[in-house]
């Protein structure tokens, strides 16, 4: 499985590292996520989620079940 958020669809970026000297060179700068559970009460069950921790925020903030919904009409997750 990629390393890519379910609800945000934050993914890695790319840059450089750059020594001393300038030199540069090209590295990867991998999202932090977790891998959750939550409980859908909606549904009475439990979710398995990789999640950025900006998702977790927006689940705090907007609920899991319209941080689902809203992830699912982005194309994010294909169900839930």
């Amino acid at each position: 499985m990629s390393r890519v958020c379910q609800i945000t669809g934050k993914r890695f970026l790319v840059g450089n590292n750059v020594s001393h000297s300038k030199r540069r060179t090209k590295r990867r700068f991998d999202v932090n996520l977790f891998k959750k559970r939550f409980f859908l009460v909606e549904e009475e069950r439990w979710v398995d989620l990789r999640v950025s921790a900006s998702g977790l925020r927006m689940i705090n903030k907007v609920g899991l079940y319209a941080a689902l919904k809203s992830a699912q009409e982005k194309g994010f997750i294909t169900k839930f």
